[in-house]
Parts: C-alpha cells; sequence; structure tokens
C-alpha cells in the first residue's frame, strides 16, 4: 500500500543508547521505556521487515531513509552494509538515498569509506567552537568531546561525504550567534540546522520514570536550566541572518532561512513544525516500536511494532491522523490572529505548553522568540520571494544591500509589516513596536 504522499520515519537501530552523556540530551532517559532490553540493537528481522514496508509504501520514485539515535554508529559498518544490501533487494528499481546524524566521535576511516561509497548525507551534532561545544556535550565520565567531534569531521571531509551541522541552541551558545556561525563556515558546513533546546522536567519521575515531560503535563514542572530563552532564540537567528543575507545567500544554506522563504512564498513549509498541521514524520524505536512522533516518544503515542502491524495501517491510523490535525485545531486564537501565523503555525506541539493572556492552552514557548526573527526578516523574505517569482536569483538581495548592515539597508527593502508602530512590539520585549523591532522599517 503506497500513500499518495510520502511520509518520514526517524530510526533509531540502538534506541537510546549512546556513547555520550549530553548534559542536556532528552532521549538518554528513553532507555527507561525498555527495561527488558539487554541487547540495544535493531535485530535483523525487524530491520528487514521496516526497510521492505517503508519503500513499499512510499508514492515517489526516490526513498529517503534516516538513522539517528542515540549513537548509530555503535552498531559499526557491519549493520549498515546490512541495510545497503536490504535497500537493494527491496527497491524495485527506485532511488534509495540515507541520512545518518552522528555525534561523529566514533568516524574513522572505515566510515568514511562506506559513507562515500553508499552515497550518505551524514550530519554532525556540534554546538559551536570548543568553549561551547563542550559545555554540554561530554562524555561517559563527563569529559569533553570538542577534539574527538573534529576528527570524524575532518574523516568525512578527507572522504569527500557530504556532511550538514545540527546545532541545538541552548541557554549558552544562545548569546554568541556570529560566533557559532562563522565557525560553522570555518569547518565547511554548508548547510547548517539550528535546533532550539526546550524541555521541562517534572519534579518527580512519572510512572515509566522519566522525567522530561511532555506538554499536555499537567504535574509540577519548570524549564530546564539548559533551555534556551525565547527572545533569546529568536535573536540568535536574526543576528546570523544579518550577517548571511548581506554575504552568503546561495553560499551557505539555514534550513529555518530556506523554510522560512518558502513561506513567504505560500509553499508548504518542508520542516513539520512550520506546516499547518504535522503527522507525516515518525519515529521507530530498536525494537520496531513505532511512535507518532520523535518528541513523543511515550506509551500514549505508540502507534504499534513493524513486525506485529503494517507500517502503512499505522501512518493512516486514526490515532496518528488525529495526533497531525490537533495541531491545527488547538491552536489558541492569539496564534489564529498572529501576522505572522503563515510562517510559524504554532510552531512544534512539544513547545506548546504556555497558556495565553486570555487562559487558553496551547501557546509557543518560543512565541516572543519566533515574533521577533519573523517580523526582523519579513522585507527581506518579500524581496528575495519577489525575485524567485521573477525568475530572479535570491542572492541578488546582497548587491541591492551592498554589504551594509541592516540598519543602512536601502528604502526599496522596507516593507511594513502588519503592527501598529505604537502598539507593544510583538516580540514581547514590552517596547512599542517603532521603538523596537519595527524600528528600522
Amino acid at each position: 500500500m503506497a500513500f499518495s504522499s510520502p511520509f518520514h520515519v526517524m530510526t533509531k537501530p540502538t534506541g537510546p543508547i549512546c556513547n555520550l552523556d549530553c548534559k542536556y540530551c532528552f532521549y538518554l532517559e528513553k532507555e527507561k521505556l525498555y527495561p527488558d532490553s539487554h541487547k540495544w540493537a535493531m535485530r535483523h528481522e525487524v530491520l528487514e521487515s521496516y526497510i521492505r514496508q517503508y519503500i513499499e509504501a512510499q508514492p515517489l520514485e526516490s526513498v529517503d531513509f534516516a538513522w539517528q539515535g542515540g549513537e548509530p554508529t555503535l552498531l559499526g559498518v557491519s549493520f549498515f552494509r546490512a541495510v545497503v544490501a536490504l535497500q537493494k533487494k527491496y527497491s524495485g528499481g527506485r532511488t534509495i538515498r540515507n541520512a545518518l546524524q552522528t555525534n561523529g566521535t566514533l568516524i574513522n576511516d572505515e566510515w568514511g569509506q562506506f559513507l562515500r561509497e553508499n552515497g550518505f548525507l551524514v550530519g554532525i551534532s556540534i554546538d559551536g567552537p570548543r568553549e561551547l561545544h563542550d559545555l554540554y556535550r561530554v562524555d561517559k565520565g563527563g569529559a569533553p568531546t570538542f577534539d574527538r567531534v573534529m576528527r570524524g569531521l575532518n574523516k568525512l571531509k578527507e572522504h569527500g561525504v557530504d556532511f550538514n551541522t545540527l546545532t541545538v541552541v541552548n541557554r549558552k551558545n544562545s548569546t554568541c550567534p556570529l560566533e557559532v556561525y562563522r565557525f560553522l563556515k570555518e569547518v565547511g558546513s554548508g548547510f547548517m540546522q539550528f535546533i532550539p533546546l526546550v524541555e521541562r522536567q517534572s519534579t518527580a519521575p512519572g510512572p515509566e520514570g522519566l522525567t522530561l515531560i511532555q506538554p499536555s503535563f499537567d504535574g509540577p514542572a519548570e524549564v530546564t536550566e539548559w533551555s534556551v530563552e525565547p527572545l533569546a532564540y529568536g535573536r540568535f537567528l536574526a543576528q546570523i541572518f544579518d550577517e548571511w543575507v548581506r554575504m552568503d545567500v546561495g553560499r551557505y544554506f539555514v534550513q529555518h532561512f530556506d523554510v522560512a522563504l518558502e513561506n513567504w512564498l505560500g509553499m508548504d513549509a518542508s520542516l513539520c513544525v512550520f506546516r499547518k498541521t504535522c503527522g507525516s514524520a515518525m519515529a521507530m524505536e530498536h525494537t520496531g516500536d513505532v511512535y507518532s512522533c520523535d518528541h513523543f516518544v511515550y506509551p500514549e503515542y505508540r502507534l504499534g511494532n513493524i513486525t506485529t502491524a503494517s507500517l502503512a495501517q499505522m501512518v493512516a491510523s486514526p490515532q496518528q491522523i488525529t495526533f497531525g490535525q490537533d495541531k491545527l485545531a488547538r491552536l489558541p486564537r492569539q496564534c489564529r490572529e498572529c501576522a505572522v501565523r503563515f510562517a510559524c503555525h504554532g510552531e512544534c506541539p512539544k513547545h506548546r505548553f504556555l497558556t495565553t493572556p486570555d487562559g487558553e492552552p496551547g501557546l509557543n514557548y518560543l512565541c516572543a522568540g519566533y515574533k521577533h526573527f519573523f517580523q526582523h526578516i519579513d522585507p527581506y523574505m518579500r524581496f528575495m520571494a519577489d525575485e524567485l517569482r521573477a525568475e530572479r536569483a535570491p542572492a541578488n538581495i546582497m548587491s541591492l544591500l551592498g554589504g551594509r548592515s541592516v540598519q543602512e539597508r536601502p528604502a526599496t527593502t522596507r516593507t511594513t509589516v502588519q503592527s501598529r508602530p505604537n502598539e507593544p512590539c510583538s516580540c514581547g520585549s514590552g517596547k512599542k513596536t517603532k521603538r523596537c523591532c519595527g524600528r528600522s522599517f
């Protein structure tokens, strides 16, 4: 059974098992969901069932697999040789593509050769230069990991493996946006993801022993000390954007900027968190258990197991459809009436645990940051979208700006956003719009 549109499964062949002990990791404690596991590795029969069903259910001629963890490289190259062999067995002539997310510490020449020969796209998790990366990303003994990550990254470069970077934006590195951005450019990252770290911790473990809880949890809980602050995240993205839009359009690619341009063009966002609804991106554990989303690996969001239930049926189940539609159905009025709703759509349901000033639940924790960012980039996005519609390059904006700072940008790029100048700025600063985000429009 093939679907009319593609769906995505983030596959975790080692479950939550990792050789690092990142202080902020929300996935390590998922080990408690599988107390009877003695071998944290996906069995061959589970792997084969998954690969066969996943290919059969996809409607396109190219099929994308994503392997994550935990740390998937703990399984060794031999496991992924089996992956490639099974994909060839069941491909039916389709093009198969693989993406592997890793902390990079185990990448050696054998890995580099295998990944290059089989066309894997590798995501390297790195949080910035040494002093920022090593604040949280440590090993099981508490030792820093920066040097090992860089060694692995350099092996990828030596072997010509395509890679991108995933940076977790936390309480600390969010204050150093340009330091992080320039470092990533220096190490050769052509495509960057900046993922906001937002976790809530309950005061007491739940029935499964978990303390990092889901948005619907209504017991005593607080945002963790390492979570990024809302406005800090918006300013982090905005400051990087200011340098990128003057110097790097078409040379370096930042996921949030690419997706924003899609939204300004009126397209469906390629990133699930900015779509009207979700539910097309699931997660599968090493046992074959399938969950509604990587951020909702809790018993109540388990859809079934790949060895006893059809993947196609799980994707199309009423439970999963409701999960995806709830993102829109539970959007608060404040969000529905927001000027930048088209770019945000309430972002990820995982982060929607605040209440609006009217007392309505479902407001995103990062709301102030996203309003700041989207209003800040509005005139540039309008210009670049117009260029694309006219079949011209969005990079033309760099010539228009002429290397000047955003405060000095020419009047032709100053497009009014949908805010009144004397109203409180929607970024949450407490200032009037004309004195804050709207000061240069």
